[in-house]
């Protein structure tokens, strides 16, 4: 209702969506109903004709790779000899650091070409599945986990609704990532959106292996 009243003083609207894409994600509550609420905003955003850009970055490195993918453990750092997986561990991923993620969006800000688009951040050395991030993990550290513990979709789905928040929100947006791999599972068509690294071949982002080396 402010950007309508403020008229053509407002450019660019740029919704607090800063995650995976509200509308190609498939989890449960709490995680769904926070979804929901995104994309409630969007329709809104559309209907009244304000020029936005949705900012679409995925997994926050800085939150997913310092426990090594292990959303059990989340700010822990790295696990020692123990390690928890969602599902079989084969879904990818997309992590971004925050840095790179506040680069892209300012660059986005005033660029024709992300108006009324969604700006997705997939760089293409930062899609892994959890597997590929442990094993990575593994080789830099010069040591391998000595239990790896798995949790079946059913069983995480039955965690989630008995766990308490933020574990609760954290799971149901982990099943997303980890197990139904949502943030790499389709195309990003001309139609809807565009992809960061190539508007900006320019920018040089942090890849997980790098980001990796500074857990050492």
């Amino acid at each position: 209702m402010a950007i309508k009243e403020a008229g053509n003083v407002i450019k660019r609207f740029l919704p607090s969506e800063f995650g995976s894409d509200p509308e190609r994600v498939h989890t449960v509550d709490p995680a769904a109903t926070l979804y929901a609420g995104k994309v409630s905003l969007r329709r809104l955003i559309e209907a009244e004709g304000i020029p936005h850009t949705y900012v679409c970055c995925n997994g926050f490195a800085e939150t997913y790779l310092l426990s090594i993918g292990d959303v059990t453990a989340v700010g822990a750092g790295p696990p020692a000899d123990k390690i928890t997986v969602l599902g079989d561990g084969d879904a990818k991923g997309v992590f971004v650091v925050e840095e790179d993620i506040a680069a892209y969006t300012v660059r986005a800000i005033d660029d024709t070409r992300t108006l009324n688009k969604i700006l997705y951040m997939r760089p293409s050395a930062n899609i892994v599945s959890h597997n590929e991030l442990i094993a990575l993990w593994e080789k830099k550290a010069g040591r391998t986990f000595q239990q790896i513990a798995r949790i079946p979709e059913a069983d995480l789905l039955k965690l989630i609704k008995e766990a308490a928040y933020p574990l609760n929100m954290m799971l149901s947006h982990s099943l997303s990532v980890f197990v139904r791999g949502d943030q790499a599972n389709f195309d990003i068509e001309p139609s809807f959106g565009v992809e960061a690294t190539e508007l900006y071949p320019d920018v040089k982002y942090t890849t997980v292996d790098e980001y990796l080396d500074r857990l050492l």
